[in-house]
Order: structure tokens, then sequence, then C-alpha cells
């Protein structure tokens, strides 16, 4: 504007060529050329008219051209806004259904234009085309609740989980005890019971329940989280660190729910977590049904028309939250997991494995594919065992049961029972005898019931309760040597060598010299 102004000052006062002009002026010669051009078809005369301001020059020297004045339809913008949401739905296709019904209508490039003009106007979060069943973003709002144990008095933050569909708006809002893996898992499982079905992509934040590691490109997924949404054909596309334009949706649904949920809420005085949700439920359905400002229609109106007709169906059962854990076999062919212990398959000693822990089960896998599965065990050092998992000798060892090693040494004889029961009473837990009175059945093989039985015998009264000294005592033949007891009765058979309890009365068996 300014420039014509001095372009003719200074052709006029100055008697400035159009090359020293633009010069000047810093402007093209072209420039200086088409303003005084224009001036002298329009018969300006300099000095101007006090009357001539700036925008009547302008109006003056660049007039727009005056075509035909036409009547044309102008298109419900609000609609073509909606209708854009639809999958495969695109500006050419409603422009040439809106040319249908208006052949004297807009042609495609004013159409795409005065489109875009109205789009300009919305908020940034509504400018973005989301296709129908499309993405559903997630996060957590800022604000917390408080929920007050009545017996205590003590009061516990209380997380707000958001879902928004992308396409419609249509909300789902849900109070949690935290924002850790279970919780977060948890409330996608129940926000896709609330929608009726699964979109094809979740934006979630960079929370550490979802991704592990941020990345640009190729974040690192929480295993639970992402075999969670592969459970119900669902992609993950963590939003990039610190874009927030990423999950605009999220973002003003979180600002929504809080304002239109805890800010309703925060007089509230709530003594559990249920109850503090039964109040966002009822805040929810107000939320979802209260008409758009810029846009026609609700939430929920929305929803019905565009993003439920195109969620996918839901499995019969919902995801059963699982944990996943690393865990290395140990060399008797189980796992530790959360204290307690699960067999493998032996060939996998010392291999690292992957656990899959539900409420119910724990399953392990090697190389992707499933090895062992098992009840969950809920209390410290239990131990889950299948028999075939451990070596042909191993499970040989698990055939016995106490009292069958019992009623085995009894059939032996009397001392031999005993002595089995000993030895089993003696360890703090059975099994730990189990190896010890297999080492007794083990003398059975070689030698005879008979002196098994003694043997046992003169173990029991020499209190040497153990496998060990049992076979001590038939290697030395010692079990044909008779033990008496206190009152010099014989037990078992005699023997010239037998020095009886007499004399381990004596000063030689105390350790002191023996007077003659």
């Amino acid at each position: 504007m300014h420039a014509i102004l001095d372009i003719l000052r200074l052709r006029h006062e100055a008697a400035l060529s159009e090359r020293a002009i633009a010069r000047s002026l810093h402007v093209s010669r072209s420039t200086v050329s088409d303003v005084l051009t224009r001036a002298q078809l329009a018969y300006l005369t300099w000095p101007l008219s006090a009357e001539v301001d700036e925008a009547q020059l302008e109006a003056l020297l660049y007039s727009k051209p005056q075509g035909r004045p036409t009547e044309r339809a102008e298109p419900s913008w609000s609609v073509i806004h909606q209708e854009l949401r639809g999958k495969g739905v695109t500006l050419n296709l409603l422009w040439m259904e809106y040319k249908e019904q208006h052949p004297q209508g807009l042609q495609y490039s004013q159409f795409c234009h005065r489109y875009r003009e109205w789009a300009k106007r919305l908020q940034i979060s509504m400018r973005q085309t989301h296709h129908a069943g499309d993405k559903l973003f997630v996060d957590y709002a800022g604000p917390t609740m408080r929920v007050v144990d009545p017996v205590t008095g003590e009061s516990q933050p209380a997380q707000l989980f958001v879902a928004v569909l992308g396409a419609s708006n249509y909300t789902y809002a849900e109070a949690q005890p935290s924002q850790s893996l279970e919780s977060f898992v948890g409330g996608h499982v129940r926000a896709l019971a609330f929608f009726g079905g699964a979109p094809a992509l979740l934006v979630p934040d960079n929370l550490k329940a979802a991704v592990l590691k941020a990345d640009r490109y190729e974040p690192t997924l929480n295993r639970t989280y992402a075999e969670m949404a592969s459970y119900y054909g669902m992609a993950v596309m963590p939003a990039r660190p610190r874009r927030p334009r990423d999950k605009p949706k999220a973002e003003v649904g979180v600002q929504i729910a809080e304002r239109w949920i805890l800010a309703v809420l925060r007089h509230r005085v709530f003594f559990s977590l249920a109850e503090l949700n039964d109040a966002i439920r009822e805040l929810l359905e107000r939320l979802n049904n209260k008409p758009f400002q810029k846009l026609e229609g609700t939430r929920r109106s929305l929803f019905e028309t565009i993003d439920r007709p195109a969620l996918r169906p839901l499995p019969n059962i919902p995801y059963e939250y699982a944990e996943w854990r690393v865990a290395r076999v140990n060399i008797d062919s189980h796992i530790e997991v959360d204290h307690a212990y699960y067999s493998v398959p032996h060939a996998l000693l010392r291999q690292e494995v992957h656990a899959r822990l539900t409420s119910r089960l724990v399953e392990v896998y090697a190389q992707g594919k499933c090895v062992a599965r098992h009840e969950r065990a809920h209390h410290k050092g239990a131990t889950q065992t299948v028999p075939e998992h451990l070596p042909k000798a191993h499970q040989k060892h698990l055939e016995w049961s106490p009292q069958r090693l019992i009623a085995w040494g009894q059939s032996v004889g009397p001392s031999t029972g005993a002595m089995v029961e000993g030895i089993l009473q003696r360890r703090p837990h059975p099994e730990q005898g189990y190896r010890s009175c297999l080492g007794l059945l083990s003398l059975s093989k070689k030698y005879s019931p008979e002196r098994l039985e003694q043997a046992c015998c003169r173990a029991l009264a020499l209190g040497a309760i153990n496998a060990k000294s049992v076979r001590s005592i038939l290697a030395k033949g010692l079990d044909r040597i008779v033990v008496q007891d206190e009152s010099d009765e014989p037990v078992g058979r005699s023997h010239e060598h037998v020095r009886g309890a007499s004399y381990f009365a004596t000063p030689q068996a105390t350790g002191k010299p023996r007077v003659h």
C-alpha cells in the first residue's frame, strides 16, 4: 500500500526514472511500471485529492473483476466434515454428490477451498480427519480424586483413565487406584466393552505401562500391553515423546473430562472406588449426550452413526490380564517365579525362558513355543511338578511317597520300617528324606532282607538314623554282631567278637588306660 504512494510521489515530485524508483524502494522495476500504468489508466492526477485514502487508492488501481452474479447453493460444511470421517469418503466424492443435487453449484476447486476455510475456524483438534473405527486415544488426567477409607479415615488418590474415539469423540472414563500396568490394561478392556467393539489403532501416551522405551520411529512396547492389543486385533502407535499434537483427541478428551467430571465432583467425598465410578458413569452419560457447539449432533449420535458400525467385534471372552517374567531353568528342571517353583522339560536346563502369569495359570515359553503349563501357586515355596519334565531317574524318585516308603520298610521288618520313619521325621520336609530312603531300598537289591533288617536294628541302637550308617554296617558285616540291651539280653544272632554293653562301660571305652 505504501509502495503505491511512494512510487507516485517519486515519479511526480522527484521526477525519477522507473529504474531509480525501483532501486530506491527495493521493489522490482516491473512493479513500478505496473503501478504507473494503472494510475494512468485510472486518470489519476498528482497530487491526489485529500478525500482519497489508501484503501480507496488500492481499490481503484486493483479492482476485482465482477462476473455475472449467480446464486450457488452453499453446502452444509458441518455435514461435509462429519461425512469425511467415514472410511473411503473423500472431498471429491462429496462434491460429486453435491453437484448431482445442485448442477449449478460450486465447482470442485471452490468446493475444496471453501471447506478448508470453514475448517480453519474449528479448534485444532477438530481439524484432523479421523476415519470411522480407526483410532482410540487413551491417557490419564493430571488431577486426581480422593477416596477415603471409612474405617481409618485415610484418603488415597484415584487416577482418572480416559479413552476417546477419534471420529465421534465418544468418551469413556473411569477411576483407577493407580497407573499400574494392571490398571492400565484393565481400563482398555473395560473401555472396549463400553464401546462394544475394537478400533484398528491404539494411540497411548508414553507412560511405562504402555511403552518400555520411547522412540520416535520404533518404540518398545510393554509385552503385556502388546499382547492385549493383539488379542483384540488392534495395532499400537504411541504418540511421539513431547508431541501432544500426535494425540489431540486424548488431550482434549482429558481436558473435557476434567471440566465435566472432576470439577463437578470436587466437593463430594467418596468412600470407595466403586462409589466414585458410579458417579463418573452418570456424568459420562451427560457428557456424551451434550450437543456440540460447532458441529451438529452429540458424541453419542456420531458414535451410533459413524464409529459403532466400523468397530471390530469383540472376542467372546475378554482379555485376561497376564504378566511376563524372564527366568532361567535350574539344575532341578524348575524355574522360580514369585517365590514358587514350576517344572519345565529338562532339555531346557540352564536356558532362559519366558513365563506368562495369569491369576490362574503359569505358562512357560521357550523360543516362542509353550513348553509347560501349570496351575498358579499362591503361597511361598510351593512346587508344581510334571513328572514327564524330569529325567528318568528323577521320575522314579517321584513315584515314591512317604506312606509307600514306610510300607516298604515295614514289609522288610520292624527295624527297617522304624529306620524309614526316623529318616523322614528328622527332615524339615519329607521329600528331603526321599533320597536317603531310596538308598535303603537300593541296599535291599544287594543284601538279603534279613541282613538289612539286622543292620537297621543295629543302626537304631547306635542312634545312627541314616542310610549311610546302614550301608557301612552291611559293608563291614557288623549286622552279624549281636547287640545287647541294658539287661544284656541278646538282640539278633550272636557272634564271638561281640563285646556286649558291659564292655563300653570300661575305662578303655572312655579312652582311659585299663589297669590290670
